[in-house]
């Protein structure tokens, strides 16, 4: 009998095996991100550089996960690692401003259309978590907007259900009364979203710009348009998280791709060059909230915000040169091409091996779904997709995940992933041919 997709990835990775039998010891179910639980154990990189990776079995591995998003220019590129090296031996913590995070943040200033002000946070939930504050202290009002499926971090006002009749939220441990402030509705409706926000209740609406989960549910750009339309009709602060997009669906991001400005953006990921750090940017006008002024303001009107990690000098060193890079444009025209290529190469597999499925994408990523009748995509990557976003069973996504990796290709939860700078042609070649040996052994084994 021949060997199971299973059987190779236990045998191809005994050290990840025993580190994650360890794991378990001290991790909860022995991960430390929800999106890296992988049965039965997953792998454990050692090292990594440009788009390659190396586990602790001696693997290498064609990356397309690109540190979730967050590495434009794939690992250890050199610019972004000689300025954190000297930011590290400068310091990593003064406790006070300095001169990176001006640099840093005229640099976003720069490229985000929206962004007459920034104030930077740690992380990309933070960012969400201080934009929502904002628009309910500038608006007076509480509840928030926002649509199924879209994905803005793990805190309390955006873990609704991304399901449209579900009654609880994503998460265990959230208070009724805050889910009662927090409405998802599908995205795509702008009557839905009228009659929401007609009732002067709503603070703001948020969203991913490009659709659900980073554009796995693609969102017409001129719904875009017409959200902008509405919420300055009734005065409701509009957000696009743009916390995966920002800088890499084009410099600027989705604002600046589709000519659609909002009153205030989250970023992320790119936006440290690979190291912690978050951002968010937007009108004078609502970023000024934090400002300090006189004593009645300061003690009942003002929006605080401390954060020990804000703008912190090795982030802001890293983030400082990849927005540099970032600036050029001419790195997104390389990854934009090879993702396009790798998009319908993949879709050439399918059609050649009569496995139903879809691969899409827009820029620079891209989406992978299997076992399942999907349309074809009709111009280019910017497929105009399904009602929902198209899904993998449980199963299927796993075995596509493992059989991808033995074959020396990471992708981000098995069902997509990030095309950088740095990726070559020889990268998507790899890629292709190890998606269609991937194929074949689901195939074997009746998975699709």
């Amino acid at each position: 009998m021949s060997e199971t997709i299973l059987d190779t990835y236990v045998r191809l990775h005994p050290q990840s095996a025993a580190l994650y039998e360890e794991s378990l010891r001290v991790f909860p179910s022995g991960v430390t991100h929800d999106v890296r639980y992988v049965t039965p154990f997953p792998i454990f990189v050692e090292r990594a550089e440009a788009a390659h990776k190396y586990d602790v079995d001696g693997n290498e591995l064609v990356d397309f996960v690109m540190g979730h998003g967050a590495l434009f220019m794939g690992h250890a590129h050199p610019d972004v690692t000689a300025a954190i090296v000297e930011q590290a031996k400068k310091g990593t913590h003064f406790g006070a401003n300095h001169r990176l995070e001006l640099a840093w943040g005229r640099r976003v200033k720069e490229l985000v259309p929206c962004a007459e002000e920034v104030r930077f946070t740690s992380s990309g939930t933070e960012a969400t978590l201080m934009a929502i504050r904002l628009a309910r202290a500038h608006t007076g009002r509480d509840r928030l907007l926002k649509f199924d499926h879209h994905f803005h971090g793990w805190h309390d006002a955006v873990v609704g259900s991304r399901e449209p009749e579900a009654e609880n939220p994503e998460s265990a441990g959230v208070p009724s009364a805050t889910m009662s402030n927090t409405v998802s509705i599908p995205q795509g409706d702008i009557d839905a979203v009228e009659e929401r926000l007609a009732t002067g209740e709503f603070a703001t609406l948020i969203l991913e710009p490009t659709g659900a989960g980073w554009g796995s549910l693609p969102l017409d750009p001129a719904f875009l348009s017409a959200l902008r339309t509405a919420t300055t009709r009734h005065n409701t602060v509009l957000i696009f998280d743009e916390v995966v997009t920002g800088f890499r669906v084009s410099p600027g991001g989705t604002q600046a791709r589709y000519g659609v400005t909002p009153d205030l953006t989250t970023l992320a990921k790119i936006l440290a060059g690979g190291m912690p750090g978050g951002a968010v940017c937007g009108r004078g006008d609502i970023i000024s909230m934090i400002e300090f002024r006189d004593s009645p303001w300061n003690a009942r009107k003002r929006v605080q915000h401390p954060g020990t990690f804000n703008a912190n000098p090795v982030s802001a060193a890293a983030g400082d040169a990849m927005l540099a890079m970032v600036a050029t444009e001419e790195h997104h025209a390389r990854a934009n091409a090879l993702n396009e290529r790798l998009v319908r190469e993949l879709n050439g597999v399918l059609e050649r091996t009569g496995v139903p499925g879809v691969v899409y994408g827009l820029a620079s990523y891209f989406h992978i779904a299997l076992g399942r009748e999907a349309p074809r995509p009709q111009a280019g990557i910017e497929w105009p997709g399904p009602e929902a976003p198209p899904s993998m069973p449980g199963k299927l996504n796993v075995a596509l995940k493992r059989a991808l990796i033995n074959h020396g290709v990471d992708l981000m939860g098995g069902s997509g992933g990030f095309v950088s700078g740095v990726h070559t042609d020889a990268d998507i070649d790899h890629a292709i041919k190890a998606f269609e040996a991937a194929v074949s052994e689901l195939r074997a084994e009746h998975l699709v």
